[in-house]
């Protein structure tokens, strides 16, 4: 049991003036109520999501980092498009992080509470970049024996939403899938998810070296949209897989219009006759990501049976209820060291986590460059 009465938390404040500032905070440690347990977090992942939270969209080539190396702050410029999109959180201390791992080190006096003391556990729900977090025993996901913090980390938002874009397939009727960056951690485990569960996929990498890697872990499809064939070899797997439903990470330029011209141009190959409206098969794209912040731009050449829309995990969970949902997060904690198994390139404190020179890896969000903080990182327990 921790004796500490505060503990550090990264938080993220857009300036009026057009700047953010991400700095570590001492918060108090709360004592938790009958129903809460204190976990103290051992493992938290960058995701983009956590990115476009404490960064606000700035532009990272501006950062600049004053304080001290054990509390930096560090602060970037914000352009003012951006800052309009900003106000409703201006002057906001936010705390950041979704999801993390950790153990149980306090708890209240419920029976529940108390039988997670010791206990390895992943829970979701912000502010994950702290070295504790209070929550509800409820909220917790108890990892099998053996499982650390750092295999744990990742058990919500990638495990979920990749299980969530195959529910919803299955939900609106559709037969197969695409994705964009595949490279990812997501998307490698979408690609094992559609191998263990019989569905075709169709990966769309950004880099041609990121095609082998998939394919080595039993991908069919794989295309890369650096190729100069890409459309022709997007429309080819498309027609040989069927798929009709695009998931898509990029979420600015062409890339999910592409897709749709493409299932446009496989759907035509089996049609009897020339229509004007273009074919009966409805083709549909969620952008779920904003790897390019940029517009999107769409070139309407898929007919009218067709939609773009966005797709967010919280809102996806909600329309299938809670015991639905609670069926997925047992599946990811069964699965977690195959399946649902994520990769990181580099482990890193709180406060190395506000280093420039980090900041620029991470930020990049780049595949394969998936970073891990551990607020507790080499400190005595």
């Amino acid at each position: 049991m921790t004796e500490q009465a505060t503990g550090l938390q990264l938080r993220s404040t857009v300036k009026r003036e057009g700047v953010v500032e991400v700095s570590l905070t001492s918060v108090p440690i709360p004592e938790p109520k009958p129903d809460e347990v204190v976990v103290r977090i051992e493992a938290s992942p960058i995701n983009p999501s956590d990115v476009g939270l404490m960064f606000a969209g700035a532009d990272l080539a501006t950062a600049r980092v004053a304080g001290t190396p054990d509390h930096p702050v560090v602060t970037a410029s914000i352009s003012p498009a951006m800052m309009r999109a900003m106000a409703g959180r201006l002057d906001q201390p936010l705390p950041v992080g979704n999801e993390g791992a950790g153990v149980v080190v306090r708890a209240g006096s419920s029976d529940q509470a108390q039988a997670l003391v010791g206990k390895t556990v992943a829970i979701l729900g912000g502010a994950m970049y702290a070295q504790f977090r209070s929550v509800k025993a409820s909220q917790c996901l108890v990892l099998p024996p053996g499982t650390t913090p750092a295999a744990g980390a990742s058990c919500f938002v990638n495990p979920l939403t990749a299980l969530g874009m195959v529910e919803t397939m299955r939900l609106e009727g559709h037969r197969a899938l695409v994705h964009t960056a595949a490279a990812s951690n997501l998307g490698q485990m979408l690609v094992k998810i559609c191998l263990e569960d019989g569905i075709e996929l169709v990966n769309v990498v950004r880099r041609q070296e990121h095609v082998e890697p998939l394919e080595a872990i039993g991908a069919k499809h794989v295309v890369s949209s650096a190729a100069p064939t890409f459309l022709d070899d997007l429309t080819e797997a498309l027609a040989a897989t069927g798929a009709t439903l695009g998931f898509d990470a990029v979420g600015g330029g062409k890339l999910a219009s592409q897709i749709l011209s493409c299932m446009e141009a496989a759907a035509n190959r089996t049609a009897k006759e020339y229509s004007r409206y273009g074919s009966t098969t409805h083709k549909q794209v969620y952008i779920y990501g904003g790897l390019d912040r940029g517009p999107t731009e769409i070139t309407r050449n898929y007919g009218m049976a067709w939609g773009i829309g966005g797709w967010l995990l919280p809102a996806f969970l909600q329309k299938i209820g809670p015991p639905a949902a609670q069926k997925l997060r047992e599946r990811v904690a069964a699965e977690i060291e195959t399946t649902f198994a994520s990769r990181y390139t580099k482990q890193v404190s709180l406060a190395e986590a506000l280093r420039l020179e980090e900041i620029a890896v991470y930020g990049k969000l780049a595949s394969g460059q998936k970073y891990l903080i551990n607020p507790n990182k080499g400190l005595a327990r």
